[in-house]
């Protein structure tokens, strides 16, 4: 046998000749305990620094295989360490290892015995046991290696003890006193060899010798354990006093298999693929090693009830025992030592108490030693910690241990971690049936899905929920749902007897250390859905990398969910628990100031990361004051806007959060903060919630000049929506509070603002007024952004109203003025305007060379509404060149645009646009389609001056089917272009004039 570690480590025939470095026979050792599986790295460095590595450790493993391989080479001639990614494996043949060989010649004695083939089994037992040449890889200090080898050195024994029997049975007992008598001085606790010892002598007829053994063992026992000898030993006793051992004695039957599973769940749903995955696991495993699943979950995800029905699935393939204890890791009691819980298995296994050793690590080697020739399936649930379930993980193959905790065991080698989610929507209401009857729910099948979204999915909670349903027979389902609504809390409702979901809750959080509890009570307090370490740190005024390891520590007890690396959020349920933390145990004053700095940190950030989209505007305009954490405002420099895109969801609720706790300042302020970025990217509906909450805020302070900005700003959420009478209204208060502030600057823009709503309403001579007057402030204070704006807004009503060269005109100044002031926004706005005007006049090649670029900076600078307006204009120019493909291509995706972002403005102008290509394409039905829904939206916006181009349109297809609604359409249209002034009335005469004249011709004809 080339491998020896049944005594001192042997290689190749010659004790610690081959290996002699310590280290390396610490690795070697590890390795031979484990052959033919894999060691992981952070287990070899443990085993030879004995949990105290230096910072070198791996680097010196590295050394010492490299070290062991050149020796092995010379001794045994074959590669016999495999390094593998997750560590490194000794690669034996069985047959060459003495420990190896040793398992198999106890196994060959063992089914020898059961088939009473005495002499066969005697002859196996005696062979292994000869293998032995002293202690398990005796001088190998570690206590790693000694862990394992005492587990050989225990098999040794069970072996003796189980060979003394068989010899026992074959009646051998005069040869075997001498061995006995030494075995019970070298063992002096074990009470089988001891039996074994009063057996032999009294047959060899000293039966007064064979009582003083009894009598030793009995002092032994009080003095070292503070016991009485176990019932076998007190029976023999018995029997050897009343001579009733004649015959040899074969108590050989083996005491029936454990079952200490709980009881499975009745109504068990769902969670098939995840039993799948847990089953799957086990079948495909590695036969010559445990199988550890473990099983993680917050609390009231079903942990325990999963485990034990995947338990229960695969009983049939552990037949020796199927194991269960809880570790009370998260309940009132403190949790079990795992000396204790070794105590409950190794007594559900069928050891006498007796023999189960006072020392841990005994226990430990006993427990895996009982193991080591059984399959066992054992659950170890609500584990608190590492520590407390590594010793009592199986080492045997052929067994399973199902691992339930409410934190994650990162800790834990080996193991296969299944973190448990809440129920998909389908198996909460089938759980929720099955708990309440499914009739009930079949029948408001509505209500119960309101009633499994506000338990949050969560099992406990749904179970809850369904119990106060079976037992409330009059209430109907949406009774239920009413007491979950929103508006009220849920948790009380979420109880039955002392059985509640806040109570599951608060034994993850007591359990948490006081800086952990402090931030997860803050965090009841953050109003958006997910967050990051720097909102963390700012709530709970911490320094960051204090924040992100407490997150990680609420992470890894499933208090937080992390569904992307670095992004945090709370179950709604978990997050009502720590708002009713935090109103109960933090002073108003503390919650307050703890809001304060997270709105501080907020404003800050979309302040910053808006920087790009203002161009530096902001800052001044709201006067920032420094931020009360710097540190944690992080400069954005390009990301500014990916930033705000993935916040978006949590913007409006940092507005309403201010509102609500009377922060009125950071209200306005961050409303106006985030208005370009959600006005750019057209979200209607937080733009106007924010903005209404923001001037709320503003009237609430008393400040007239936020009162003035918070209606401008809310004029342009008007105006997106087309309700340009409340549009006019708020940009004329703004107006008339900055005329008496005496704010030039302000009064410009709502000037310049004003203008741009009257050409929606058609009132083009005061467009171009306000705009004039406008432009000469802005010339005034020599502001170019204003002076932009300002000819931007000219040029478009002067193209409205047929002034083409002056339009042209005026475009080109705001392209000028853009590009020297870099402003890649107003470049794309710019190149857009000048193209629509080059269209008007047909210059088509000109103005396609110009859209093509402006739609390729309106994408790059997120303006989604310039994109849609200028493909858009892409379709009238390529149906001006008769490429109605492509015009027709254009104006769809300028339509999918505008419906996608919500702009009825531009869809009415898009539809227009599409029903001319569709009427020039000969599809005069599909074109009537396009005019009659942009003219019910014209008209519901009030947008005349499309209202006035779907009249055209609808007027046009009319003419020869019905002249007089064509007529009253072109009458219409007519009477909305003579009222704006605009140059198409005359195309509109023409119109009219052709119809009376061809009714003048039939007439004449009939």
């Amino acid at each position: 046998m080339r491998f020896g570690i049944l005594g001192p480590l042997r290689v190749g025939g010659t004790e610690d000749a081959t290996v002699t470095a310590g280290r390396d026979r610490v690795v070697l050792g590890m390795l031979l305990l484990n052959a033919g599986r894999v060691v992981p790295v952070d287990r070899l460095v443990d085993a030879m620094w004995d949990g105290a590595p230096p910072t070198t450790a791996r680097g010196q493993l590295q050394t010492c295989v490299s070290r062991l391989r050149r020796s092995l080479a010379a001794a045994v001639g074959d590669e016999v360490i495999v390094t593998d990614p997750a560590g490194y494996s000794a690669r034996v043949d069985l047959n060459e290892l003495d420990a190896a060989v040793f398992t198999r010649l106890t196994a060959e004695a063992r089914v020898a015995a059961d088939g009473d083939r005495l002499a066969e089994a005697r002859d196996s037992f005696r062979a292994a046991l000869d293998l032995w040449r002293g202690p398990a890889l005796s001088g190998i200090p570690s206590r790693a290696v000694r862990r394992g080898a005492a587990a050989l050195d225990e098999q040794q024994t069970v072996a003796i003890e189980e060979c003394v029997d068989v010899e026992l049975r074959l009646g051998r007992e005069r040869e075997l006193l001498g061995e006995l008598t030494d075995l019970v001085e070298r063992y002096p606790l074990r009470e089988r060899l001891r039996a074994q010892l009063m057996l032999a002598l009294y047959r060899a007829g000293r039966q007064a010798d064979a009582l003083s053994v009894y009598r030793d063992g009995r002092k032994v026992l009080a003095d070292e354990l503070g016991i009485e000898p176990g019932p076998a030993l007190r029976e023999m006793h018995q029997r050897i006093l009343v001579g009733d051992l004649v015959a040899p004695v074969d108590d050989r039957r083996p005491p029936p298999p454990a079952r200490c599973l709980p009881r499975t769940a009745a109504d068990f749903t769902g969670r098939g693929e995840v039993v799948a995955r847990l089953v799957e696991a086990v079948e495909r495993a590695d036969p010559g090693g445990p199988v550890i699943q473990l099983i993680d979950g917050m609390a009231g995800s079903g942990k325990t009830t999963l485990a034990v029905h995947v338990a229960t699935l695969l009983a049939g393939r552990y037949p020796d025992a199927q194991l269960f204890v809880d570790l009370h890791g998260h309940s009132e009691r403190r949790p079990l030592d795992p000396s204790a819980a070794l105590v409950t298995l190794l007594r559900q296994l069928g050891v006498p108490s007796e023999r189960i050793p006072p020392s841990p690590d005994e226990r430990v080697t006993l427990w895996r030693t009982e193991l080591a020739a059984r399959r066992v399936l054992v659950v170890l649930d609500n584990a608190a910690s590492t520590a407390q379930v590594g010793p009592l993980l199986p080492a045997a193959p052929g067994c399973l241990a199902l691992v339930t905790s409410r934190r994650r065991l990162v800790g834990l080698d080996g193991v296969h971690p299944e973190p448990l989610p809440v129920l998909a929507e389908p198996e909460a209401v089938e759980l929720l049936a099955r708990v309440a009857g499914p009739e009930r729910i079949a029948d408001e099948p509505a209500a119960a899905v309101e009633v499994v979204r506000r338990c949050g999915y969560l099992p406990l909670a749904i179970r809850l929920a369904g119990a106060r349903l079976a037992h409330r027979r009059s209430w109907r389902v949406a009774d239920l749902a009413a007491r979950l609504r929103r508006e009220r809390p849920v948790l009380p409702e979420l109880a039955a007897e002392e059985r509640t979901v806040a109570s599951a809750f608060a034994l993850s959080y007591r359990q948490l250390p006081d800086p952990a509890q402090r931030l997860f009570r803050l965090l009841g307090l953050y109003p958006g859905v997910w967050f990051d370490a720097l909102a963390a740190a700012a709530l709970a005024d911490l320094p960051l990398a204090e924040a992100q390891d407490q997150l990680d520590e609420l992470v890894d007890r499933h208090l937080l969910e992390e569904p992307n690396a670095g992004r945090f959020r709370l179950h709604d349920l978990m997050r009502e628990y720590a708002w009713e933390l935090v109103t109960a145990t933090e002073p108003e004053a503390a919650r307050q100031a703890a809001s304060g700095r997270l709105l501080d940190w907020a404003l800050h950030a979309v302040a910053d990361a808006t920087r790009e989209l203002e161009r530096g505007l902001l800052h001044g305009s709201l006067n920032l004051s420094r931020p009360m954490r710097p540190d944690l405002v992080v400069p954005f420099g390009d990301e500014g806007s990916a930033w705000l895109e993935e916040q978006r969801l949590n913007l409006p609720a940092f507005v309403r959060r201010a509102a609500e706790t009377g922060h009125n300042e950071y209200a306005w302020k961050l409303a106006r903060a985030m208005w370009r970025f959600l006005f750019i990217r057209c979200y209607s509906d937080d733009l106007l919630a924010t903005q209404l909450d923001g001037l709320a805020a503003a009237e609430r302070s008393g400040d007239d000049a936020a009162v003035a900005t918070m209606n401008n700003y809310l004029a342009s959420v008007y105006f997106r929506a087309g309700e340009y009478l409340d549009a006019i209204e708020h940009v004329e208060a703004a107006l008339k509070l900055r005329e008496r502030l005496g704010h030039e600057r302000d009064a410009a823009v709502c000037r310049g603002n004003l203008g741009v709503v009257m050409v929606q309403l058609g009132r083009l001579t005061e467009a171009v007024e306000c705009s004039q007057q406008a432009l000469a402030t802005w010339r005034r204070l020599a502001n170019d952004r204003g002076i932009s704006s300002a000819l931007a807004d000219l040029g478009m009503s002067y193209m409205l109203l047929g002034r083409y060269d002056e339009a042209l005109d005026m475009h080109r100044r705001h392209l000028q003025l853009a590009v020297e002031n870099r402003l890649d926004f107003q470049i794309g706005v710019a190149l857009g305007h000048i193209a629509q005007v080059r269209l008007r006049i047909g210059q088509l090649p000109v103005a396609i060379r110009l859209l093509r670029c402006a739609v390729k900076i309106k994408r790059r600078t997120g303006n989604r509404y310039g994109e849609g307006e200028v493909v858009n204009d892409l379709g009238v120019a390529h149906r001006l060149c008769g490429d109605l493909v492509a015009s027709e291509r254009y104006h769809r995706e300028a339509l999918a645009i505008m419906r996608q972002i919500g702009e009825r403005r531009g869809e009415s102008l898009v539809r227009n646009d599409l029903g001319i290509m569709l009427a020039a394409a000969g599809r005069s039905a599909e074109a009537s389609e396009q005019h009659t829904q942009a003219l019910a939206i014209a008209r519901q916006i009030k947008h005349r001056y499309e209202e006035a181009r779907a009249l055209d349109g609808l007027a046009t297809w009319l003419r020869a089917a019905d002249p007089a609604q064509a007529r009253r359409y072109w009458e219409r249209c007519l009477s909305i272009r003579r009222d704006m002034g605009l140059p198409e009335a005359s195309a509109v005469e023409r119109a009219l004039a052709e119809l009376d004249a061809s009714q003048a011709a039939g007439a004449v004809r009939r």
